[in-house]
This record gives C-alpha cells, sequence and structure tokens, in this order.
C-alpha cells in the first residue's frame, strides 16, 4: 500500500468510463498516445453506454463529463454530453500511458522486437528501455486532473485502459506491488468509485452494457429502464476477454 496522501477531489462520486472500440484495439494493436478513431462498434459500444448511464440516474444540473483529449475518448464522451445538454470538458492529463517505442505496434511484434520487455510487461514487471511514461507518473497527472474538476455530485471521467487503471490502483492506495489486481477495463466499460471521508472506495468495477441480439428489442431511452451493466470480470482462472486481443487492455 502507499502511504501518499491523495489531494482533495472537489466530486465525491466518480465513474472511470473507458473509451469505445477503435480497429486498433480490434487487431491488438498498441495505441498508446497515437490518436486512432473509433470504429462502427465503438461508436456503437459509446451509444449504448451513454443511454444506460442516463438512464441510471445522471443529471445534467450535478454531473461534469471530462475527457482525455485523444478522439477516441473525446467521441465517447460526447455521446453523453449530448445526451445531458452539458459541455465537455477535455483534460489531456487524462491521455493512455504513454507507451513509447511500441505505440503502433501489435502485441506479436512487440514480443518479436522487444522479447525481454514484453516478458516483463506480460508478467507486470516494469518495462525498461521503451521509452514513454512511468506507471506512477501516470497516476499523478491523472489524479491532477481530478483535483481541477469543479464541485458536482457526480464526474464521469472517459479516458484509457492504463490510465483508468492507474488511477483506480492511486486512489485505493495500492502500490506497485498490487498493479492489476483489478481487471483491465474492456472498451467502454466503467468502474464506479466513492469518497468515503479522507480514502475512496471501488462500488463496481468494469460494468458495461451488452449489445442485444437482433430481434430482441431497442435500445434505451433516459428516463426508461436499461439493460442490467454487466460486469465484465471473468471467472476465476479465466482471462478477460478485452486481455487477450486489445493490447491497450493491461497497462
Amino acid at each position: 500500500m502507499t502511504g501518499t496522501p491523495l489531494p482533495p477531489v472537489p466530486v465525491p462520486r466518480l465513474l472511470l468510463w473507458r473509451h469505445g472500440r477503435t480497429e486498433w484495439n480490434a487487431t491488438g494493436r498498441f495505441q498508446g498516445q497515437l490518436d486512432p478513431p473509433l470504429d462502427a462498434e465503438g461508436r456503437n459500444q459509446a451509444a449504448r453506454a451513454a443511454l444506460a448511464l442516463v438512464a441510471s440516474g445522471l443529471a445534467a444540473e450535478d454531473t461534469v463529463v471530462v475527457s482525455s483529449d485523444l478522439s477516441r475518448a473525446a467521441e465517447t464522451a460526447a455521446t453523453l454530453t449530448g445526451l445531458l445538454g452539458i459541455p465537455l470538458r477535455e483534460d489531456p492529463r487524462l491521455r493512455e500511458h504513454g507507451l513509447g517505442c511500441w505505440e503502433g505496434l501489435t502485441r506479436a511484434e512487440v514480443a518479436d522486437r522487444y522479447p525481454d520487455q514484453y516478458a516483463d510487461w506480460l508478467a507486470g514487471r516494469p518495462v525498461r528501455g521503451r521509452g514513454g511514461e512511468e506507471p506512477a507518473h501516470v497516476a499523478e497527472r491523472a489524479l491532477a486532473a481530478l483535483a481541477d474538476l469543479p464541485p458536482a455530485r457526480v464526474a464521469v471521467v472517459v479516458t484509457h485502459g492504463g490510465t483508468a487503471g492507474r488511477l483506480v490502483e492511486r486512489l485505493l492506495g495500492l502500490g506497485p506491488d498490487h498493479r492489476r489486481v483489478f481487471g483491465s477495463l474492456a472498451n467502454c466499460a466503467w468502474s464506479e468509485l466513492a469518497a468515503q471521508g479522507p480514502q475512496w472506495r471501488l462500488l463496481r468495477h468494469n460494468s458495461s452494457v451488452l449489445a442485444l441480439p437482433d430481434g430482441h428489442g431497442a435500445a434505451p431511452r433516459p428516463g426508461r429502464s436499461s439493460p442490467i451493466p454487466t460486469p465484465d470480470t471473468p471467472a476465476s482462472g479465466e482471462r478477460n476477454p478485452a486481455e487477450i486481443g486489445d493490447a491497450d487492455a493491461v497497462g
């Protein structure tokens, strides 16, 4: 556990929402701070999730939405702010973990070119010589973005798989030895945290809205019942499907 004090965050409830799918997610290519757009499925994921979040009780008068300025996150966030009718705040401090020379490469290409780095990454060890950012720096810049939010009942923070993971760990006081205790967020899944005195409590993790098969009903409209947010956390001994092909799912 880390004993470093957290800065005050002026919002007592956080929804950390990962962006929708991109073609690079689908093909296992590391994005980092490069900027591929959402694909068609990613836009559909964002639309379904935004409807469900509004139906769950988010209200324009007490919600703030802040996003990474990378287009895959900002476009995801805009689906929600469009429904709520509120402005979208963008903050570059919520960008993905910078991955240095890995950015733009597939998992297979990284494993072939940098086998030692890739082995360290899979094992959760520090990756040396890659360039980019250290995990602790990612957590601190994202936390600084939260500290600068305006007061609100809830903040929806639209970010990336690696950044969300480091931020959850930092808010819960988990040190480097406890990285990846929680499974990574799938595309368009979210975690919910609430302030409990000076500490934070994880209420939900990896919640998402599953697509209904053709002919099994329409997406929900705000104010009506919505599909039950479904955790994507795998059973014991299984791997999260997000981590199998999605290179950015594990930071």
